[in-house]
């Protein structure tokens, strides 16, 4: 399969994957939300993998894929105050490691906005 046709596929399943480990792993999640939001920290990590596996669907399927990558690039922004986040308050996780999330988000979102476009060709 060429990377291209692949692409979608592959974007789903990193959504889906990390979807998954909300639930799984809830705990690596935790010190991601800011404690300005209000409510209980688990509930925005398992809010947020519902939402990441719901876009992963619908990245997953023809006839959803646009909308679904689209939501995927705006779902990539909008998380990147919790990366940020975590970049400053770190916790367990060691900082260099919570800094190169922050550069990650770009390449996510082109990736998405990416599979969005191809979708209208």
């Amino acid at each position: 399969m060429r990377l291209r046709a692949a692409s979608p596929y592959l974007l789903a399943g990193l959504l889906i994957g990390a979807g998954a480990t909300h639930f799984l792993k809830p705990e690596f999640y935790d010190p991601l939300v800011p404690p300005l939001l209000p409510g209980d920290t688990r509930t925005w990590v398992h809010g947020s993998g519902v939402v990441e596996l719901a876009v992963g669907a619908l990245v997953a399927a023809p006839k959803t894929r646009r909308r679904g990558a689209l939501a995927a690039a705006a779902l990539f922004v909008a998380v990147f105050p919790g990366n940020v986040w975590m970049a400053l308050e770190p916790g367990d996780v060691p900082r260099w490691v919570a800094l190169a999330r922050l550069p990650l988000q770009v390449p996510l979102v082109l990736w998405a906005l990416k599979v969005a476009r191809d979708e209208q060709d």
